[in-house]
């Protein structure tokens, strides 16, 4: 005799924001009738914090600053024990996305070292010889809008090889100029990052010009902080060696759960940067770094 059961939530996107309220259904499916000791739901919202192989070690007092932080936990008895009939039973319900006295809750956000998950898990319990059921459904959290309008900040670059950093032998460098302008590094999260790029010479033909989109955690407390940079995506804009003088578009749509509006606090912070890549052919790569500001609006 089996059972299943499952969490269909309303909203087909399933993103609520703080004080709303999470509202679906449980399904039951099962061929007979089922004994059950009571149907429960469980939300949860949990900060993951995990330190790189490279901190591990370095800090002791670390490890206390990496325990999960508890964003939101709460339960609700959704069926008293009893039977539930054979057949498909869908039992509504509704649960208010409510913090914790003092915490904030933080946008959902899939990252390497941070991680920042909210899940409503339903438990069925069953007598001793029936397996107990569970099933678990991520929900997507966005925080509140900013109210306030955001300046874009326009920034124009020109790469030579005098404006570049960390080069051991300047003189080996074959000459190149190249030019271009991002339009905003405040950027709104649901809007593309958008710019464009003039390649004006270049002694060495050009393999290839990349965006670069790179998360930026940080983990930590007062006796220090393990920042990991990682690539989120890398969008190719450019390939071969392309005309010199003509602008090439730069646009880049920030992806889903893998991006949050930059978030800074006591124990972590999640920020952005963009890094335009030119791939020479005698593979000299030359990179240009911008910090992002990401913001929801």
């Amino acid at each position: 005799m089996s059972a299943t059961l499952d969490i269909r939530l309303k909203r087909a996107n399933k993103v609520y924001h703080e004080a709303e309220v999470v509202a679906g259904v449980v399904v039951i499916l099962s061929k007979e009738a089922v004994q059950h000791q009571g149907i429960t739901l469980t939300m949860e919202g949990v900060v993951n914090l995990q330190l790189s192989s490279k901190s591990v070690g370095v800090f002791e007092a670390f490890y206390n600053s990496v325990k999960p932080i508890q964003l939101i936990t709460s339960n609700i008895e959704v069926v008293k024990p009893g039977k539930v009939p054979g057949g498909k039973t869908e039992i509504p319900f509704e649960f208010p996305l409510q913090v914790k006295s003092n915490k904030v809750l933080y946008e959902t956000y899939h990252g390497v070292f941070v991680n920042i998950q909210y899940t409503l898990r339903c438990d069925m319990k069953r007598s001793l010889l029936a397996k107990d059921l569970s099933k678990t459904c991520e929900f997507i959290v966005h925080c509140q809008p900013q109210k306030a309008k955001l300046q874009p900040s326009p920034v124009d670059f020109t790469i030579t090889p005098e404006t570049l950093q960390n080069v051991r032998e300047r003189g080996s460098l074959p000459k190149f100029l190249i030019r271009g302008h991002l339009d905003a590094t405040n950027c709104v999260i649901t809007q593309p990052l958008t710019g464009e790029l003039v390649v004006e010479s270049s002694e060495v033909p050009i393999k290839s010009i990349e965006l670069q989109l790179v998360r930026v955690e940080t983990c930590g407390c007062a006796e220090g902080y393990a920042r990991d940079a990682t690539e989120i995506q890398n969008i190719q804009i450019a390939e071969g060696d392309v005309c010199h003088g003509l602008p090439i578009p730069i646009y880049m749509v920030f992806p889903r759960l893998f991006t949050c509006p930059t978030l800074e606090t006591t124990n972590f912070k999640v920020e952005f940067e963009v890094n335009v890549v030119i791939v020479l052919h005698d593979d000299h790569l030359i990179t240009e770094n911008f910090p992002l500001k990401l913001c929801r609006v």
